[in-house]
Order: structure tokens, then sequence, then C-alpha cells
């Protein structure tokens, strides 16, 4: 592992509207080579990376209405396969060893997930990228994000999203809402703040696996967040 790498294997959790771009829906493939570049650099400098995407660019199950939720949280699944394919296939353009495990069974697209052949693949020097969530409804991206991270040893999870770290209120809506540089996960529980949701935060803080929460707008923040600089909050 490269000495400037603050971590050795890292878990990156991503939006699926990030993929998105401007486009708001689908992909800006622009925006996942910039991404998946991004991700190059952290394994070429040694870091093993697992990634965990959401598929809110497809479809948000909290947003199906009157549908069966277990019905609705099964095609959000589906989409964050749609995700992890594209993920892995720009990855592989760019020369980047990369894997999809499913939660669930689909052998023509994914192979199963278990956490030996997560591991495995990551001491091959292969991005591992889970899709599927946790395989069962009712459970976020964010909580899969914090499972699969504690199934495989992480060091880390990083949450990279729109905004450049955790704040008291909303800072769209209140310009003096206030950024905090570290928090603890029972303040977060507590005080009901938007880190991720309450099942994912009790996760992490039972296993000890710390959270930096950091903007992505600016691709280079996982970059500084691999080398241990200080940027966004960090949750531990």
């Amino acid at each position: 592992m490269c000495l400037s790498a603050a971590y050795k294997r890292v878990l990156l959790k991503l939006s699926g509207e990030v993929l998105a771009g401007e486009n708001k829906m689908g992909f800006d493939f622009s925006v996942v080579n910039k991404v998946c570049q991004t991700v190059k650099r952290c394994a070429d400098m040694g870091v093993q990376v697992a990634i965990v995407i959401g598929g809110g660019n497809f479809w948000r199950g909290r947003s199906s209405g009157d549908m069966d939720r277990t019905r609705a949280d099964h095609m959000g699944m589906l989409a964050t396969v749609i995700n992890s394919l594209a993920l892995c296939d720009e990855l592989e353009k760019l020369g980047t060893k990369a894997k999809v495990l499913s939660a669930i069974s689909m052998p023509q697209i994914a192979d199963l997930y278990t956490k030996r052949d997560a591991v495995a693949a990551l001491e091959n020097g292969e991005v591992v990228i889970f899709g599927c969530g946790t395989g069962s409804p009712f459970f976020s991206t964010d909580t899969t994000a914090a499972l699969r991270a504690a199934e495989i040893g992480a060091d880390i999870i990083f949450k990279a999203t729109n905004v450049d770290g955790v704040y008291d209120s909303d800072p769209k809506k209140n310009p003096n809402a206030v950024k905090y540089d570290s928090l603890e996960f029972i303040d977060v529980l507590k005080q009901g703040l938007h880190v991720m949701d309450s099942t994912a935060a009790s996760l992490c803080m039972d296993n000890n696996i710390p959270v930096l929460v950091f903007n992505l707008n600016d691709t280079e923040n996982i970059i500084r967040a691999i080398e241990g600089q200080t940027v966004g909050t960090i949750v531990k």
C-alpha cells in the first residue's frame, strides 16, 4: 500500500443520483467516468475499495405511492444492479479489475455475494461493487453500506454526498446552519441528524466503523480522504 494512504480498506457509499449528473435521471457517462477515474487512482495507491451505490437515478421506493413496499424495494434493488454494472464496466475500460456481487441470485448478471468472495476479490486488487442492497426489503443502501463494511472489515465508510459534511440543519434552507467537523453516532441518533438512517448509524456505532461524510461534486475529495486529509465531517 502506498505510504500516502491512511486506510487499507474502505467502503465508498455513493448515491445513484450522482451518476445522473445534471440529467437527474439515468446516466451522465462523463460523471460515471470521472468517479471511476478517481476510484482507479485509489486502487492504484494500493487501497482496497468496495462500493455500495443506491438506485435513485432510476427508482426511489419511497416515491412509489401506494405500491406494495416489498415490491417497490425489490425494484430499487434492481436499479442498484444497473448502476453497479455501469461502474464495473467503466472501471474495466480504465484497466481496473472490478467485480459485482449481488445479494440476490442472478447468475447470468453477477456473482452471488459471500463475505469470503468479497474479501478474496479485494485482496486480489479488485474493486468490489455490492448490488441489490442487503437482499431484503425495508433496508436502505446506507444500511447495506454499514452491514457490508462490518462484514468485510472496512476501516471506514466514505459517504459521498452533495453537501460538504453534516450540519445541524439543512444548509440549503437555513443559511445559518452550522457544519460539524466531528460527531459521535449517539449524537446523530439523539438529534436525528441526516447522516444516514438510524439502523445504519446503530450498526456503525456497534461495530466501531467511522463514517466520513463529504461532497462528491469535487471527486478529488475521495483522494484527500484516502490520504487522511481533513475533509467533510467524521462520525465515530
